[in-house]
């Protein structure tokens, strides 16, 4: 098999994952997304939206999403559980990482292709809709924080697939330079403990 990957918050969201699982990541193949490799016929084979990362099996099945690739490697590996392991404990972790993914991923994400234009040759963009996707990263990050305020990660005392996707969302805010309050009390320890963690300190 081999991985199909670039530069990107959810192909790293896979790295951070093989770490901390300590799997050997596949064969990597870069794809060159700023130069709109992704978006060329033979890469929409593997993936017909276009996204990176795709898991190429020696057969040719492509799985392609992130937590999917995850989801895989987990019922492969499944110690140390990163998508939890009694129903409640997964239905947690599973609100969880969409919270993360919906109300600060997507939006942290949609600021920062709308405000700065990064894809504008290939997709639109309003700077209107980047300031409001701002507010509503911005007010995620409250709530973030109130909900760190009594547990050390998000679905509890356990590090998840939901830490991953929060932290590595949080660092490519930052890295983009989004005005959010990163400084908030829960939210600024949570970056010193997730950012102290090899996974995350690695590629």
């Amino acid at each position: 098999m081999k991985l199909h990957e670039a530069p990107s918050p959810n192909a790293r969201r896979v790295q951070v994952f093989l770490k901390e699982k300590g799997i050997e990541a596949p064969p990597s193949v870069a794809v060159d997304i700023r130069g709109g490799e992704n978006l060329t016929e033979a890469y929409r084979a593997l993936n017909p939206f276009g996204r990176v990362p795709v898991l190429e099996f020696d057969d040719g099945t492509c799985l392609a999403e992130s937590v999917a690739i995850c989801r895989y490697f987990e019922g492969l590996h499944p110690e140390p559980c990163l998508f939890g392991a009694e129903p409640l404990e997964q239905a947690l972790i599973e609100m969880w990482n969409r919270r993360a993914e919906i109300n600060f991923m997507m939006p942290a994400a949609q600021a920062f292709r709308n405000l700065t234009g990064f894809f504008k040759d290939r997709e639109k963009v309003s700077a209107e809709w980047g300031a409001i996707s701002l507010e509503i990263a911005a007010d995620g990050l409250t709530r973030f924080d109130q909900a760190l305020t009594d547990r050390q990660f998000l679905a509890g005392d356990g590090f998840s697939i939901a830490d991953i996707t929060f932290g590595i969302a949080l660092g490519f805010a930052q890295q983009i330079k989004l005005e959010l309050p990163f400084d908030l009390p829960n939210i600024a320890r949570y970056l010193a403990q997730i950012g102290a963690r090899p996974s995350f300190q690695e590629g």
